[in-house]
């Protein structure tokens, strides 16, 4: 693919790549539906809590991934497969990286004591935050369903899914070749900017996509 058409479909598409990991794609400014009546809502709970909730029964995680992302975008369904890696760490430490099919790396997301970084290396760019200061415009995005699967005899899912309704997308992680309780690169959650690349607080882009 073309260094020009990866450019485009990275632009295109960077709603899908911060929304899966805030769990909330109203941030991307991605079209909203027609207010209905007012319904009371369910106390709300930070999905990225329940997501690392799904590993809690293990001290540590590695694994590769095939992550699956379905979305409606302007009227137009859209489907995104990707390869990908996930490590985490008890309590609050996980990371995942996106790949394209042919092998070049799409973004690098990490969470860590309630701080998010993003990494975008196409673009060289980078995006740091808590993601406490989101917590508002994430209960807006409304309902987030995450539920998972075990493969009998296992502590960890092999595979989760995220629901987020309103927004009538569909995210699907198949974790293979899991290693559990296992010990982790020394790098796994440090976050080094590589050289040429611009960092810029997350907030900046998140108003700018809500903005358009």
């Amino acid at each position: 693919m073309p260094r020009k058409e990866n450019n485009e479909v990275i632009r295109k598409h960077r709603c899908l790549i911060i929304g899966f990991f805030l769990l909330g794609f109203i941030l991307s400014g991605c079209p909203k539906k027609i207010p209905g009546p007012v319904i009371e809502k369910p106390p709300f709970e930070n999905p990225v809590l329940k997501l690392l909730e799904a590993f809690s029964s293990a001290e540590s995680l590695q694994a590769k991934a095939s992550i699956r992302i379905e979305t409606m975008r302007m009227g137009e369904g859209m489907n995104f497969l990707l390869n990908g890696y996930v490590l985490y760490q008890k309590p609050d430490k996980l990371r995942i990286l996106g790949y394209h099919p042919l092998g070049m790396g799409l973004f690098d997301a990490l969470y860590q004591n309630g701080e998010f970084f993003l990494l975008i290396p196409i673009q060289k760019r980078a995006y740091t935050g808590e993601v406490s200061q989101f917590e508002d415009l994430i209960e807006k995005a409304g309902a987030i369903q995450i539920s998972s699967e075990k493969n009998e005899g296992s502590e960890v899912p092999s595979r989760i899914r995220i629901d987020v309704v309103e927004k009538e997308t569909h995210i699907e992680l198949r974790l293979k070749e899991i290693s559990i309780n296992s010990s982790l690169p020394e790098d796994a959650f440090q976050w080094a900017i590589p050289e040429g690349v611009e960092v810029r607080p997350l907030t900046g882009l998140l108003k700018g996509k809500r903005s358009r």
